[in-house]
């Protein structure tokens, strides 16, 4: 009697099985980015504890990389602080375009100037930074940034902006012609200018608790993301995402990771979890921004009939690493 068979049959379910890879993982993403299901569903496949700690602005995730030591293993910062990051050496090379995810990458997303290379990241998600109105507060039209930058009657000293300045400037720089990254002064002090005339109508600078300070129409108009007021209309909230005729302000967030992490095989395992067209698509309707790797169409919830915030009809222009 010989036991060949049954080794064949055995080695088969193993090969079956997911990778049982064990140890941890500690993620520093935008807060609540991550669908929670897919972080269940990774623990169970591999065995790997993951750890997930957010932010609310780049600026805070790249000061946390450039104090160092920060513990982290995979960071999602935007485009232009991708390319910051890797000038100032905090990330690690680790060959994005051989992993499984690259495969699936939108072409319109690879070799772009902040990776040139596809070296150091893999895009997570994208989409816009614009600003949204409370329609129970402003009746008004929304296709120009004037309504933001200048208030109409009924938003004076009812507008909020973001609590850093990053894509607001963009956003400014939209309205006024002015180019991204330009260096002319005379043309950077009508930026600046127009920051502060708006200021006597701001209620609030803040990228917390939008959600709230909008939808109860405690103000009128915020700056804000595609996805978020997507969400918060659809919990009930009467806002609309503006299509301002100058433009929008678009962004890429995408894995990374750092330097000095810990557990980057652990790293490269997620990042190639997160990117399989049926986790993608699951993270897709669960977070609201379009998503720079393949869905499953048949199961993504968000179409332009029924999400429009995410198929915008005017210009998009990406902030840039000036």
């Amino acid at each position: 009697m010989t036991t060949r068979p049954f080794l064949g049959a055995a080695t088969a379910i193993v090969l079956a099985l997911p990778a049982y890879a064990e140890g941890n993982l500690n993620l520093y993403t935008w807060s609540d980015s991550v669908a929670p299901e897919l972080i269940e569903k990774f623990e169970a496949e591999t065995g790997i504890s993951v750890s997930v700690d957010g932010f609310s602005s780049n600026e805070d995730a790249l000061t946390k990389l450039q104090v160092g030591s920060s513990g982290y293993d995979i960071v999602i910062p935007s485009q232009h602080f991708v390319k910051i990051m890797i000038d100032e050496g905090l990330l690690m090379d680790i060959d994005a375009s051989a992993l499984d995810a690259y495969a699936q990458v939108d072409d319109k997303w690879r070799g772009q100037w902040w990776d040139p290379e596809n070296a150091y990241s893999i895009p997570f998600a994208y989409g816009t930074a614009g600003f949204a109105v409370n329609r129970d507060v402003y009746e008004g039209p929304v296709d120009s940034w004037s309504v933001y930058f200048e208030a109409p009657e009924g938003l004076e000293g009812r507008i909020a902006s973001l609590a850093q300045p990053d894509e607001v400037i963009g956003a400014a720089q939209l309205y006024l012609g002015v180019p991204f990254c330009s260096e002319d002064k005379s043309e950077m002090k009508k930026v600046y200018d127009l920051l502060v005339a708006q200021k006597p109508d701001v209620a609030a600078y803040s990228s917390d608790n939008i959600e709230n300070r909008l939808g109860t129409g405690e103000v009128g108009a915020h700056f804000w993301w595609d996805g978020s007021v997507l969400k918060t209309r659809n919990a009930g909230a009467h806002l609309e995402y503006a299509a301002p005729k100058e433009g929008l302000v678009g962004w890429l967030d995408s894995f990374v990771v750092p330097k000095d992490a810990e557990n980057v095989e652990n790293a490269k395992m997620f990042i190639d979890f997160m990117s399989t067209e049926e986790n993608a698509t699951v993270q897709y309707n669960y977070y609201a921004h379009s998503s720079p790797v393949k869905l499953d169409l048949t199961k993504a919830k968000y179409t332009p009939e029924n999400a429009p915030e995410l198929f915008p009809t005017v210009p998009v222009e990406f902030s840039q690493a000036c």
